[in-house]
């Protein structure tokens, strides 16, 4: 589930849509949630092997720590990619805000923390930009994701969160022990899919 403050608009013929905030997001804010509703895929589903959903399953699912395909049922799964992103993944099940998103702003994610199956090419316009997001990119850059992730947690208990009712109990539990602690803290290399749960999808 998106944070509610968000909408969908056309960028360009090359990217399509995007999700752009309508009222400011603050750093520390759950932007995205992995909530009920989202719809889940295994590899061995028959829907993986039916061309008529394959192009949508490639561009709109991300896989999952264990190997699922996730389909957002709302506007999440327009989110583009940026390598200098305003939201990213946490090993907690939702997404953060790690910078200011001001209204009008584009909504923009990490890709990498996704489980790709190979690599892509990007290209979200910003200096620096890493031109693939490839599969082993969690191992890659995941310290700097978590130092990210704890600045922007450090502002969570000070900004509205509308989508925390979403968490499920075992989450709360761990985010709060890690807020008051400053322990056990749950780093995005969670996300990453382990070896031999890797299933080449079939085609």
């Amino acid at each position: 589930m998106l944070h509610p403050n968000s909408e969908l608009k056309f960028v360009s013929d090359h990217k399509g849509h995007g999700v752009f905030a309508t009222a400011p997001i603050p750093i520390g804010t759950i932007v995205y949630i992995k909530d009920d509703l989202e719809i889940t895929l295994s590899s061995s589903d028959a829907l993986m092997k039916n061309e008529k959903y394959r192009s949508i399953i490639d561009t709109y699912t991300y896989r999952d720590e264990n190997g699922q395909y996730i389909l957002s049922w709302d506007l999440a799964k327009y989110v583009n990619h940026c390598c200098f992103p305003n939201t990213i993944s946490t090993g907690y099940g939702f997404e953060i805000a790690i910078k200011d998103i001001a209204p009008g702003d584009e909504i923009t994610d990490e890709y990498g923390l996704f489980n790709p199956e190979k690599q892509f090419a990007v290209n979200c316009g910003k200096p620096n930009c890493r031109r693939w997001v490839k599969p082993n990119d969690i191992d890659r850059n995941y310290h700097q994701w978590d130092d990210q992730i704890k600045q922007a947690l450090a502002h969570y208990r000070q900004v509205s969160q509308p989508l925390e009712d979403f968490m499920d109990e075992e989450t709360r539990n761990d985010l709060k022990h890690y807020l008051s602690t400053g322990s056990h803290y749950k780093s995005v290399r969670t996300l990453k899919l382990a070896r031999d749960q890797i299933k080449i999808r079939p085609g």
